[in-house]
């Protein structure tokens, strides 16, 4: 694999250990900008809304740009936009700081796949982009509970100058080794493939994934002050135990990659199943330590499995819209992100404790199941009609049916 493209992953480290980060830091950063509990967290809704924007606008308007000239510019935005939320003292400047960062990440994920799989061989494509998308795994596992450990040591803010700075080396690669190739043009298809993308299985499986990655954001955004404050975990073993939810998110990925080409469904159905248990398990048992160290590990591994399935589903159900249909993908999951934490911050608010967000983790995961109960019963629903002079007729062919022309 060049060089670059694990350049170009560690500028994806950056940006996922940017998404992920304040899970660690939602309690230091409320007391610094003296804001709530809930406002801190809703820096993580800002994000995700930004992805959500950008993911499918970005997509579109950075075929007009060289490759290298778009790479360069988002990321020197992203860089930029952790500078200046390192600087402020403004709780509002630094929430929109999170959504120009969004926007930036959003753009930079867009071309950096296609540069990724246009700098190997055609049959190397799927390597390509596990190196560069392997990035946002090991944020889960070392950029997060780094972020959290520095936020220790000398405050919130030395994560983002962290982000900042591992952000340094990528720039200076891509203006290095990104060939300056021609500017794309808008696509010619885009009009058909947003038709596409109205496909009555992909809108379904994309609800699934903001639902299901909704849950996952929602705890994991609380999980330090549920740590903290209902298990009784110290803060020096709170990198710890962030490093362990991203361990299980890696293993998560991995074992899912290996199953959710072959045996999607089971995978989804067992895995969501197990998830609407352990959170509300999780949620029973949060004031002792084991059970929070262990169900960090195991809702990792779960929520990563069933979220990457989902990923997996919502692009092989829209192959027509090749150009919209990850961006499309990567904005409803980020819709989850949003809403997530909002919804966990309600509940907070609400005086329901430290521990509801758990619950309302459960009710996402209950939702995204009846989701796919309800579209599965309508998926196998027969068409039917009715003559003018008879019963129902039943128009979907039974096995062994042949069809026999009408005589004249």
């Amino acid at each position: 694999m060049p060089m670059v493209l694990y350049l170009l992953g560690l500028a994806v480290f950056a940006q996922g250990t940017s998404e992920f980060m304040l899970s660690g830091l939602v309690s230091d950063i409320a007391a610094d900008m003296e804001v709530s509990l809930s406002a801190a967290g809703a820096l993580t809704s800002a994000f995700a809304a930004g992805m959500v924007v950008g993911a499918p606008l970005m997509a579109v308007l950075s075929l007009r740009w060289s490759r290298r000239r778009a790479l360069l510019a988002f990321l020197v935005a992203f860089l930029l936009a952790h500078v200046v939320g390192a600087l402020t003292t403004s709780y509002g400047v630094l929430l929109a700081t999170r959504v120009v960062g969004a926007l930036a990440n959003a753009g930079f994920l867009a071309v950096a796949l296609a540069t990724a799989t246009g700098l190997v061989a055609p049959d190397a494509k799927g390597r390509a982009t596990s190196v560069l998308l392997g990035g946002t795994t090991l944020a889960c596992v070392a950029g997060v509970p780094g972020g959290a450990l520095l936020g220790q040591l000398w405050g919130w803010r030395a994560a983002f100058w962290a982000v900042a700075l591992v952000s340094l080396p990528a720039v200076v690669a891509i203006a290095r080794s990104v060939p300056a190739d021609s500017p794309g043009s808008a696509p010619v298809g885009a009009r058909s493939e947003l038709g596409a993308l109205r496909s009555p299985r992909l809108v379904v499986t994309l609800l699934l994934g903001a639902l299901v990655n909704g849950a996952t954001f929602c705890a994991f955004t609380y999980l330090e002050p549920l740590a903290t404050r209902v298990a009784g975990v110290g803060d020096a073993w709170l990198p710890g135990l962030l490093a362990l939810f991203g361990l299980g998110s890696f293993i998560g990925v991995t074992v899912s990659g290996r199953l959710a080409d072959r045996r999607p469904l089971p995978l989804l159905v067992a895995g969501s199943l197990a998830l609407l248990a352990a959170w509300s398990a999780f949620a029973l048992t949060a004031q002792h330590t084991a059970a929070t160290v262990a169900f960090a590990f195991v809702q990792g591994t779960l929520s990563f499995a069933v979220g990457s399935t989902l990923i997996a589903r919502a692009l092989y159900a829209a192959t027509a819209a090749p150009t919209l249909g990850g961006a499309f993908a990567t904005a409803a999951f980020n819709i989850g992100a949003a809403v997530g934490p909002w919804a966990g911050g309600r509940a907070i608010d609400a005086g329901l404790g430290y521990r509801s967000p758990l619950w309302v983790s459960a009710l996402l995961v209950a939702l995204a199941l009846m989701t796919a109960g309800g579209a599965a019963l309508v998926a196998r629903r027969p068409a039917r009609v009715r003559p003018a002079d008879g019963p129902p007729a039943d128009l979907t062919p039974g096995p062994g049916h042949t069809s026999v022309p009408p005589r004249p």
